[in-house]
């Protein structure tokens, strides 16, 4: 089993019943599906760049992603109904929690001048979206075979009612989140 997998089962769905007063053991708020999306706007003008995108997206996710086309025509973009525009990748199950486990224990840590991801990114369902500048934090791209760089956001859609119970929910599973008051985990003011 994944370790967060484990980790959840054993001792955050106790402490978050506890904390919330919940007693129905499915009312417990858990990680349903991580969403990774590429929109790639350069594509338009070359395929290759999306080509890449796609590779990238298989090796950090394991998974085939899907390719996401323009819903509507903008003439100011160059960009038709249909044409390709992105990939996305929608994680379940054990591969969720593996890709979840490296994301907070080896990719954010290699992010430069990182000093924790914003607490404040919920919409006011449970739901988090943190986005990355370029997929090179992953340790499944090599960077020196890497022609384009490209950013990333990721969707962690919870079954929390509440944006606390999310918040609460991810800071057990381990998301490095930044203190109030402008302060890192270590006490350190943020800049």
């Amino acid at each position: 089993m994944a370790r967060l997998l484990d980790q959840y089962h054993e001792t955050v769905s106790a402490a978050m019943a506890k904390k919330f007063g919940l007693t129905n053991k499915m009312a417990i708020p858990r990680i349903e599906k991580i969403v990774v999306n590429m929109g790639v706007g350069r594509a338009t003008q070359d395929k290759a760049v999306l080509d890449s995108a796609v590779d990238s997206l298989a090796k950090i996710t394991g998974q085939k992603p899907l390719v996401t086309k323009a819903r509507m025509s903008v003439a100011s973009f160059r960009l038709r109904e249909g044409n390709e525009i992105g990939c996305k990748v929608t994680l379940r199950g054990k591969r969720m929690y593996e890709f979840l486990d490296r994301l907070i224990s080896i990719a954010l840590p290699r992010i430069r001048d990182f000093r924790g991801v914003n607490p404040n990114s919920f919409d006011g369902h449970g739901n988090y979206t943190l986005g990355l500048a370029e997929q090179v934090v992953f340790p499944e791209i090599d960077a020196d075979r890497l022609q384009h760089t490209q950013g990333m956001d990721i969707t962690i859609v919870t079954t929390a009612t509440s944006d606390d119970q999310a918040r609460e929910l991810l800071t057990q599973m381990g998301m490095p989140f930044r203190l109030p008051g402008g302060r890192d985990k270590t006490g350190k003011l943020n800049k």
